[in-house]
């Protein structure tokens, strides 16, 4: 009987070697045919900075981040207001807290060295069943299943499976870890994730091209695009609050840092009002953080995963900077060394139109 398992693969690690995508994380197929294979810290950093995150994206981040953290015991050394600092603008900011747990985990509990199984992966802070997998693929060449999204719309098409996600997950995770090889699991699941980064995109697929066609049952019913179902989308909650922008002598904002838990936790903010992802805050400036000539400076809205955030904003020129306990004073031309997530740097922006352009040489 013909093995259809093995023509697969054998096709798609083919096509791998010949157009794969240089990646500054990634040790190309020749060399990972030779024994040589790709940093565990690299594939951990660029797969914890490429969730919800694009390629493109991630670049300049993931660069910045090697330069100045080498290695994980580098990082887990680093103090943590500067990885989050150095985060700022990748969103998800929690991935930043676990990404400081486990570099100091690695360093403290096992030497430096990252496990090379899914198990002992998944023991880790921060690391769930896709990044376990994909670090021990990849960096171990284990043989694992390794799913993200890209992967998901061509097990979907290849196999036409018409289950909305997020129910049609399971079977999905059965029909990739069916196509895994015995050899090269790491550049099969490379493989897998450029095919869909490249060829089997969620718009206009090159059908043409793919190296996996003749067995492609969305393909040969007409129209692949009609995969991967999707359920019905709910409307994102808008929810609304305010945020103050004080402007001291000499171009300074009053900063503050948010609680370590919750959202954006730990990061840079302006003084705000008590929004959350299912409450509203105060949107006057009877909310202000202290008096002052409080000035309306209009509003900005900012889309989080789960919803919509419109803040009222507010700006006050003090004429001085006076000491606060929960807080400091930050120039307008080092705002970018705080760990300000997007949100934050909107609403800045919003207040001192010209303040968020003052950016370092190479920052992201």
């Amino acid at each position: 009987m013909q093995d259809l398992k093995g023509d697969t693969s054998r096709r798609l690690l083919d096509w791998y070697d010949r157009h794969h995508r240089e990646l500054p994380w990634r040790t190309n197929p020749a060399e990972g045919v030779k024994g040589m294979r790709t940093d565990p810290y690299r594939v951990w950093l660029s797969e914890v900075m490429l969730q919800q995150t694009t390629v493109q994206a991630v670049k300049a981040y993931f660069d910045r981040f090697t330069r100045t953290w080498p290695t994980v015991r580098d990082l887990a050394a680093a103090p943590v207001e500067e990885v989050m600092s150095a985060w700022a603008g990748l969103g998800y900011y929690a991935r930043a807290r676990n990404l400081k747990k486990c570099a100091e985990a690695v360093a403290s509990g096992h030497g430096g060295q990252f496990p090379d199984t899914e198990e002992a992966l998944r023991a880790l802070p921060g690391i769930g069943a896709y990044t376990a997998a994909a670090i021990a693929a990849i960096a171990f060449n284990r043989k694992a299943t390794v799913v993200d999204g890209n992967v998901e719309r061509v097990v979907t098409r290849l196999f036409a499976i018409d289950t909305p996600l997020p129910a049609a997950k399971p079977e999905i995770r059965a029909r990739t870890g069916d196509m895994v090889p015995d050899d090269r699991p790491g550049d099969f699941a490379q493989a897998m994730m450029d095919l869909g980064a490249t060829i089997c995109t969620p718009r206009r697929p090159a059908c043409v091209l793919c190296p996996l066609k003749e067995e492609c049952r969305a393909l040969k019913e007409g129209d692949p695009e009609l995969y991967p179902v999707k359920a019905a989308r709910k409307d994102k909650p808008v929810r609304v609050g305010a945020a103050f922008v004080a402007v001291g002598p000499g171009q300074q904002v009053f900063l503050r840092r948010r609680p370590e838990s919750g959202l954006l936790g730990g990061m840079t903010e302006v003084p705000g009002t008590g929004w959350t992802a299912r409450l509203d805050g105060e949107t006057g400036v009877c909310a202000a953080p202290f008096a002052a000539d409080w000035q309306s400076a209009g509003t900005i809205t900012h889309v989080f995963t789960h919803f919509e955030l419109r803040l009222s904003i507010y700006r006050a020129d003090m004429k001085i900077c006076h000491e606060a306990d929960d807080g400091w004073w930050q120039p307008v031309e080092k705002l970018d060394r705080a760990a300000l997530p997007t949100v934050m740097k909107k609403a800045i922006a919003a207040a001192i139109p010209d303040a968020m352009r003052m950016k370092r040489k190479g920052q992201p």
